[in-house]
């Protein structure tokens, strides 16, 4: 696709809209024009306070440090018109670089298209458009918590478990994480979904209260499933009403801190976390940012890939996360965590991504 000038660009680039299968990242290719006119900034658009968009903040604010980025955080607390509003500021006020955790991508879309086209880095976690997409194989991080379940009811439940999962299926970037639970818990016949619903909101608190709803018809679940952030609002709420058991399957995706310290502290029903790994896919995207604003070539999306947290690895989980430059300075273990795809710099950012992109689409 050819470059388009900057008026072209604002005039209407609606970027890559028919999905594309990405080819590696080429960190070889040559660097390109640096953007002009835009401050060295970088600015974390969040969308609210849980622990798994506090690390990827913490990696941001690291990897600005490093690069001498100016760094800053607007916090939308789950309203999507406030954050549509603080994205619209970005726009005119030359910010160099920012991430985002969109709260309804739709809306969000062409206030975020505006960013681009000015010419500014633009990442995000899962939803396009962006400059990079950061996103996991979702159907193999639902996958991996979902089997790790199933391998629990076979040697502790005896193969029978009432099951509750707390999706996020009004998110289809996320969907398939869901999908992945069903069909591996659809082949145990001992098993029953008695719920299967997505809190109002992703956080303790949707967790909390949509547990106690479903507490009124099932008090007596063996196995909830979800984001880690909603399954310790469950938590909360089973301890709550006296059902926390030992002998429970709770388990989340995202490695969130609480999560860690549950698994650790033995006797909790919560036994296992997936880790995405959230400061280090910060840092990385950081070290993006301020590359893109240096007129390198960056990556157009990003894998962090799902790894089940056990007793035996979390010690390495904690060491990696606190200090997210050392993994993305080191090769090897930069490549256990992330996998990068196609190249993008400031001459191309017509080909910024605007279709749900994920590694794990046919």
């Amino acid at each position: 696709m050819a470059c388009l000038s900057s008026a072209a660009f604002a005039a209407g680039s609606e970027g890559l809209t028919t999905p594309v299968k990405l080819p590696a990242y080429d960190a070889a290719r040559p660097a390109c024009k640096a953007p002009a006119g835009l401050n060295r900034t970088l600015v974390f658009v969040q969308d609210n306070r849980r622990e798994f968009m506090q690390g990827a903040g913490r990696g941001l604010e690291a990897a600005a440090r490093a690069r001498g980025l100016a760094y800053s955080v607007a916090f939308a607390n789950n309203d999507p018109a406030l954050m549509i509003k603080q994205v619209g500021g970005i726009a005119s006020d030359k910010t160099g670089a920012m991430v985002v955790a969109p709260i309804d991508p739709p809306s969000l879309a062409p206030a975020l298209k505006k960013v681009i086209a000015a010419g500014a880095y633009v990442g995000a976690i899962v939803p396009p458009p962006a400059t990079t997409v950061l996103n996991a194989p979702q159907y193999l991080t639902g996958k991996v918590l979902a089997e790790a379940a199933a391998n629990y009811i076979r040697t502790r439940l005896g193969g029978k478990a009432k099951v509750v999962l707390l999706t996020h299926d009004s998110l289809q970037f996320l969907a398939p994480r869901f999908t992945a639970m069903r069909d591996t818990l659809r082949t145990m016949p001992g098993v029953t979904i008695v719920a299967d619903i997505s809190p109002s909101t992703v956080d303790k608190e949707g967790g909390y209260r949509t547990m106690k709803t479903i507490m009124l018809a099932q008090p007596n679940v063996d196995v909830v499933l979800g984001a880690d952030t909603v399954v310790l609002g469950a938590l909360a709420a089973l301890r709550e009403a006296g059902k926390a058991r030992a002998d429970q399957f709770l388990g989340g995706i995202d490695g969130e801190q609480e999560a860690v310290v549950e698994i650790k502290r033995g006797g909790s029903p919560y036994k296992a976390s997936i880790s995405l790994a959230s400061p280090i896919f910060g840092y990385a995207m950081g070290q993006h940012a301020a590359d893109w604003l240096d007129g390198k070539s960056i990556p157009q999306a990003m894998d962090i890939l799902p790894r089940a947290l056990t007793s035996s690895n979390i010690a390495d989980y904690e060491r990696d996360t606190a200090n997210p430059g050392a993994v993305y300075a080191d090769p090897a273990r930069r490549a256990s965590y992330l996998k990068m795809y196609g190249n993008i710099c400031f001459d191309t950012r017509d080909n910024y991504i605007n279709f749900p992109w994920s590694s794990e689409t046919k």
